[in-house]
C-alpha cells in the first residue's frame, strides 16, 4: 500500500482512536506543544462517561490544553496524572486537592535524560498520543517541536495514536514513518505560544555578567524565562557560538538570526543547532520549520552529559531557587512544595564541566518576594537538585563566583558576597555557627 493509502486507512476520529484504551492502561502524552487536544478531549470524555478507571498518566510540561481536559480536578478520581515536571496546572491541582483531602499529581521524581528508560520500564506504554505534522509525499511526519521522549514511545508503546495539525513545525531529526502509527486524527488548533516574561533591570545586570564569561565559539545551553533571553540579548554581539540545548527558544533564535550563533566550530552536529524541545512564539515555529540549520534529536542524546561534553566550551546557563552556604543548589522546591522539577539542569551542569574549557553556570536574583527573602541560604529548604560538588559558577546581581576548588570556608565567604547587603550579616552569623567561617 502506498502511504496515502495507509493514511486513508489509519483515519478516524478521536473518539474512535482512544476507543482500545483500557482501564488501568499507562497512556502517555507528547509534553508542550506535543500534546494532543483533540485526543486529550477524547480521553476526557470516556473518564467523564465513567468508560475508563485508573489510568496512569505519564508526560512532562503540560499545557492549557491538558489542563482543560485530562488534568481537569474532578477527573482526578478516575485519570492518575504521573508527572516528571510540574507546572502552574499541577500546582493548582495539587492545591485544591490538599484543601478537599485529595490526592491529585502523582510526582515522578527523575533527571529529563532518564525519561525514556523512565517511561518504557518497567512495563511499556500500553497507548502513546501526540501531535505530529502533516505526512510528505514518502510517509514521514515530523514529532516538530518535542522530539524528547517521543522517539523512544513511537518504538515501544503498545499502541501510537497521532495528531496530525498543520501548525505543527516540520523539524529535522524527528522523523516517524505511517507504518509505526496505529491511528491518525486531524485537528488544526493553533499552537500554544509560551508568554514572553518582560526582563528586569537585574536580569540585565546578570545577563551581561554571564555574557562576559563566555567566549568566542562556545556552545551555548538556556533555559526559558526572563534571565536566560536576557543572557542572549547580551551574547549578540559575540562570533561563532554553537547551540546544543535542552530547549530552543526566541532567544536562541534572534542569535542564530543576528549572525551570532554558527555553530561552525562545534564538534558535534556540526552547522547545526541541537535542541530536544522548542517553546515560544509563533515566529519560533515559523523559523524551525523545515530549518537545516536546526535539528531536534531525544533528550537522551541532547542531554547526555557525555555527548554535551564532546563539543568544547560548553557553556550552561540553568536557574535555581536557593543556594546554601556550601554551594548545593535547591531549583524545585518552594514554600515546603515540590515547584517544578529537576529537569536536566545536573545533567547540563556536568556536561559543561567536563567539556574541555566548559562552563556551568547557576545563576539567579539574589532576594525572592519583592526582596524580603535570601535565595542565599544557610541550609536549603527542599531537595538538593544541584550538588555542591557539582557547582562551578554562580551569579547574581552582586557578582561572579566560580567555587570549583574552593574550600569550604571559602565557598561561604563567597557566597555571603553574592547575597543581598542587608542579608550578609545575618547569614555571616549562621555560617559562624555553623563553623563554616
Amino acid at each position: 500500500m502506498t502511504p496515502t493509502d495507509l493514511y486513508a486507512e489509519k483515519r478516524m476520529t478521536p473518539a474512535e482512536a482512544v476507543a482500545d484504551i483500557a482501564s488501568g492502561d499507562r497512556v502517555a502524552m507528547g509534553m508542550a506543544l506535543a500534546e494532543p487536544p483533540a485526543l486529550l478531549a477524547a480521553i476526557a470524555a470516556r473518564a467523564e462517561a465513567e468508560e475508563i478507571d485508573e489510568i496512569r498518566l505519564y508526560y512532562f510540561h503540560s499545557t492549557p490544553h491538558a489542563a482543560s481536559s485530562v488534568l481537569k480536578f474532578e477527573l482526578m478520581d478516575r485519570i492518575r496524572p504521573h508527572c516528571f515536571f510540574l507546572g502552574p496546572w499541577e500546582r493548582a491541582l495539587l492545591a485544591q486537592g490538599a484543601l478537599e483531602g485529595k490526592r491529585t499529581v502523582h510526582f515522578v521524581p527523575g533527571a529529563f535524560s532518564q525519561a525514556p528508560r523512565l517511561m518504557s520500564e518497567p512495563a511499556p506504554i500500553d497507548t502513546f498520543v501526540t501531535c505530529v505534522s502533516p505526512m510528505d509525499a514518502h510517509g514521514f511526519f515530523s514529532l516538530g517541536t518535542s522530539n524528547d521522549y517521543g522517539m523512544e514511545l513511537v518504538r515501544s508503546a503498545r499502541r501510537v495514536v497521532v495528531e496530525v495539525n498543520r501548525h505543527t513545525p516540520r523539524v529535522r531529526g524527528g522523523m516517524i514513518h505511517i507504518s509505526q502509527i496505529d491511528a491518525i486524527v486531524e485537528q488544526d488548533t493553533p499552537l500554544f505560544e509560551d508568554p514572553k516574561r518582560e526582563g528586569s533591570p537585574l536580569d540585565a545586570v546578570i545577563g551581561r555578567q554571564i555574557a562576559g564569561l563566555v567566549e568566542d565559539g562556545s556552545c551555548l545551553q538556556v533555559g526559558i524565562g526572563a534571565l536566560p533571553e536576557a543572557v542572549c540579548s547580551a551574547l549578540s554581539g559575540h562570533r561563532d557560538l554553537g547551540v546544543h540545548s535542552e530547549l530552543f527558544s526566541n532567544g536562541l533564535m534572534q542569535l542564530m538570526q543576528s549572525g551570532a550563533v554558527t555553530n561552525a566550530r562545534k564538534a558535534t552536529n556540526p552547522g547545526r543547532s541541537i535542541f530536544t524541545f522548542a517553546l515560544g512564539d509563533r515566529a519560533l515555529y515559523d523559523f524551525i520549520d523545515d530549518n537545516a540549520a536546526v535539528e531536534s534529536r531525544p533528550v537522551d542524546y541532547v542531554n547526555d552529559p557525555a555527548v554535551i561534553a564532546r563539543n568544547d566550551r560548553v557553556v550552561s546557563v540553568n536557574a535555581t531557587l536557593q543556594i546554601d552556604l556550601s554551594g548545593a543548589c535547591n531549583s524545585e522546591h518552594l514554600a515546603g512544595r515540590q515547584y517544578s522539577a529537576a529537569g536536566g539542569q545536573l545533567d547540563f551542569v556536568r556536561g559543561a564541566y567536563d567539556s574541555r574549557g566548559g562552563k556551568s553556570i547557576i545563576a539567579c536574583h539574589s532576594t525572592a518576594k519583592g526582596g524580603e527573602v535570601s535565595r542565599i541560604v544557610s541550609r536549603l529548604d527542599g531537595p538538593v537538585t544541584t550538588p555542591r560538588n557539582d557547582v562551578h559558577y554562580v551569579v547574581t546581581e552582586h557578582g561572579v563566583r566560580n567555587l570549583k576548588g574552593m574550600n569550604s570556608f571559602e565557598r561561604a565567604k563567597a557566597l555571603i558576597s553574592l547575597a543581598e547587603p542587608k542579608f550578609r550579616d545575618a547569614l555571616s552569623a549562621e555560617a559562624r555557627a555553623a563553623g563554616l567561617i
